[in-house]
């Protein structure tokens, strides 16, 4: 096959980025483009000297032109590449998930430089979301690339869900929809086995593609730690964490959230697992709920909140935030007991984090021993030269 792609040139602002390896050419970096290329076509970035930068989908709409498939010149972008790339995202979850294949994340965009592209998968349904335009338009290839090569090592997948209700693909031109690949008919709930607990998963209805599965190692670190103590879990969702706890041996442990039905979720999680007499389900407002707690009322707390900055605009806002529950918890727990503290915002940066972290124990009057410093699980890579892959800072503290 020819390769013959045309080119649009970046400025020397953009290049010094795409040099350290960024994978993401933005608007604002872009000097020239043919009227004639179409939105969703490959095309080559090139300096003002003609010297190549990248290959990769042209999005005319959005603020990232161009999101970067390969740096090597002379690649073809063909279904043997995107075969390739699957293949090598695959047997990556074969190494770091080989005994959670059947719950966990099988491709994670530009981690696994295949931008634009998350698919999880919960047992027999995979579960896609498509954020970039030139993907959406070879959605079929991919898909069947996919299932092929899913179904070639033996795994059982009866359907794919598509998740495309993300507002990101409104900036690509895309629709916003959800459903079942080619109309299939297939249920959208099913129960997963994470670390040996059984937990419901609504594909349809459920946070971002039905749970959170980058928190499966985490989760499990609170189990090993839970044997005996009182645990609340803050922001519990559909109790994860209070749910590890109880597998634990915890002696008691309380699931806070503010949403009702997030709540009776997690109720059921714990029916499913002969739990429900180990856990109490509150509904309360968080910060509220930690202003009124008693010093030494717990051994272990968790705070594992949602975003909360989805931008650079906000993170100064969401640092105080931080700060107030962080700081609330560390005075109220008692002296030898155990702080989680997490963020999954990759704006909050893990050196403002930390900050926020030693300030507020700084003003609780504590100190705290560092106990276990993680990430996201193994299946939502970190690629260095992309920062947007680590979002995830989970910690967890004595209290001393």
């Amino acid at each position: 096959m020819k390769r013959n792609y045309p080119e649009i040139i970046i400025s020397n602002e953009g290049v010094t980025w795409l040099d350290k390896g960024q994978m993401w050419m933005y608007r604002n970096n872009l000097e020239k483009c043919d009227p004639n290329i179409k939105n969703g076509e490959l095309v080559d970035i090139v300096t003002n000297t003609g010297r190549y930068l990248g290959t990769g989908f042209i999005s005319l709409k959005s603020h990232i032109t161009v999101r970067i498939l390969s740096k090597n010149r002379n690649e073809i972008i063909d279904r043997t590449f995107f075969k390739k790339r699957i293949q090598q995202a695959y047997d990556f979850r074969k190494t770091v998930e080989g005994d959670n294949l059947t719950n966990c994340r099988l491709i994670f965009g530009e981690a696994d430089l295949l931008p634009g592209l998350v698919i999880d998968r919960y047992n027999e349904i995979l579960v896609s979301q498509i954020s970039s335009y030139g993907l959406e338009q070879i959605k079929d290839m991919i898909y069947e690339i996919v299932l092929d090569v899913l179904r070639k090592d033996g795994q059982d997948v009866q359907g794919i869900y598509e998740r495309n209700d993300i507002q990101i693909r409104s900036k690509e031109g895309l629709e916003q929809y959800k459903g079942y690949y080619k109309n299939k008919n297939l249920p959208t709930k099913t129960i997963i086995n994470e670390n040996g607990l059984l937990l419901n998963v609504d594909v349809e209805n459920g946070q971002k593609t039905g749970y959170f599965l980058d928190q499966k190692s985490n989760r499990y670190l609170l189990r090993k730690i839970a044997h005996g103590k009182r645990v609340v879990d803050c922001f519990s969702h559909t109790g994860g964490f209070a749910l590890n706890a109880a597998m634990g041996n915890a002696k008691h442990v309380v699931s806070v959230d503010v949403s009702k039905t997030a709540l009776d979720q997690g109720y059921q999680n714990a029916k499913l697992n002969h739990l429900e007499d180990k856990i109490e389900f509150v509904q309360a407002d968080v910060f509220d709920y930690l202003d009124e707690l008693k010093e030494n009322e717990f051994d272990i707390i968790v705070l594992d909140p949602p975003a909360f900055t989805k931008s650079r605009r906000t993170v100064q806002k969401a640092y105080n935030g931080y700060k107030r529950i962080n700081k609330q918890t560390m005075k109220v727990l008692k002296n030898g007991g155990y702080l989680i503290s997490c963020s999954c915002s990759r704006f909050m940066e893990t050196a403002n984090f930390e900050k926020m972290l030693r300030e507020a124990a700084s003003e609780a009057g504590v100190i705290l021993k560092q106990v276990s410093v993680t990430q996201q699980n193994a299946d939502h890579p970190i690629l260095w030269t992309m920062e947007e892959t680590s979002y995830l800072k989970f910690y967890i503290f004595q209290i001393i």
